[in-house]
């Protein structure tokens, strides 16, 4: 990664910072991207002492374009135009549908899907002007190719279903330019984003079910750590993928092999 500039949304926690550290222990400049900027600066400050040579963080809503554009913009006037781009900012809301407001299904779609469109949108735009080749990688999950057992995912499916063919589509359309585009497919990662809705009472509990459900359901028979998903997403950016484009990196503990999941 030495010479590459990383631009990483939902960076401020989870995968996200996973990769922006990785990134930066591996020679990368690095531009963390999180909707939370005091968390995106916190995170680009371990990046610089993990040895990242410049790093900068941003607030940002992914779902708002002019946002996100004077974000790549800032990035490009201090640390260079991004060529190792992670669009990973998301969020999930849970609920059957016929009790799924359509705020909170607009909610997902526009930041799981339209926030990930945007990103690689004005991060290739990006690109092709200045002439400089890149990877993309967009964040999937198991939920793009199979139900979820415990249901009510509807909304979430649906916006990781769109980013894998957004996916595809956008590897054919800049393939010719030298610019990649692929997705890492996380299973069940120990983030935050898992006890989202969670009250503070309830969370020990919560993370006890959670990991007794990952031993019985995970053929790994535990959750990934973001690290090790991360390590995942950095080989699609990097350029010993070279000749990667338009797939899909399972990183899930085997839970895609089976025909049923539960997270």
């Amino acid at each position: 990664m030495n010479g590459r500039v990383a631009f990483i949304t939902g960076g401020g926690s989870g995968i996200g910072r996973a990769v922006a550290l990785l990134s930066a222990e591996r020679g990368a400049r690095v531009a963390v991207v999180d909707l939370d900027r005091d968390r995106a600066e916190a995170v680009a400050g371990e990046a610089g002492g993990r040895g990242a040579p410049a790093v900068l963080g941003l607030g940002c809503d992914v779902a708002e374009e002019g946002e996100l554009m004077q974000a790549l913009e800032r990035c490009e006037r201090e640390l260079g135009v991004a060529d190792a781009v992670l669009a990973n900012a998301g969020i999930e809301i849970n609920a059957p549908a016929h009790e799924l407001a359509l705020e909170q299904w607009r909610q997902v779609i526009e930041v799981n899907l339209t926030g990930a469109f945007l990103t690689a949108r004005l991060a290739i735009a990006a690109m092709l002007r200045s002439a400089r080749p890149g990877a993309v990688v967009c964040t999937s999950s198991p939920a793009a190719f199979v139900g979820f057992a415990g249901g009510g995912n509807a909304a979430y499916a649906a916006s990781k279903g769109g980013i894998s063919a957004l996916v595809r589509s956008l590897a054919l359309d800049y393939a010719a330019h030298g610019i990649r585009v692929n997705a890492v497919v996380p299973g069940a990662t120990a983030t935050p984003l898992l006890l989202i809705g969670v009250s503070a009472e309830q969370r020990e509990a919560a993370w006890a079910e959670l990991e007794q459900l990952a031993h019985e359901q995970v053929p790994q028979q535990r959750m990934a750590r973001p690290e090790e998903v991360a390590r995942a997403a950095l080989w699609l950016l990097s350029e010993e993928a070279s000749y990667v484009t338009g797939s899909h990196l399972v990183c899930d503990g085997g839970l895609l092999a089976k025909s049923a999941n539960t997270f």
